[in-house]
């Protein structure tokens, strides 16, 4: 690891500043401008980990498993698969009934994985 360089003291108008050569004030700059962008790609990212968030969160709204899952408008009982298990017990590897229960497992896992 390269040697910290020690910033020269010098007192300039009854108050103590820090000398730098040319060069180290125009690396400090642009360190600085390095870090600027760095922040605001931080901020950017969590805002848009935020929506996807708050997407996620209304999906899995608008997809919970409503009364009489697994239950197809117009089909047979012969026809109709079995009703999802409304305690969210279906393991990954189990069949899916409809697109709905597949969506809401799916947003279930990972919400379960992400806490």
């Amino acid at each position: 690891m390269a040697k910290r360089p020690q910033p020269r003291h010098i007192t300039l108008g009854g108050r103590e500043a820090v000398a730098l050569t040319v060069e180290e004030y125009e690396q400090l700059i642009a360190s600085r401008r390095q870090i600027g962008g760095q922040s605001a790609r931080v901020r950017v990212l969590a805002q848009r980990a935020r929506r996807t968030e708050q997407l996620l969160e209304e999906l899995e709204l608008l997809v919970g498993s409503p009364a009489g899952c697994g239950e197809q408008p117009g089909s047979g009982p012969e026809e109709a698969p079995a009703p999802c298990p409304a305690d969210g017990s279906r393991t990954s590897d189990a069949p899916v009934g409809c697109l709905r229960c597949a969506i809401a497992n799916l947003l279930r896992r990972h919400r379960d994985l992400a806490s």
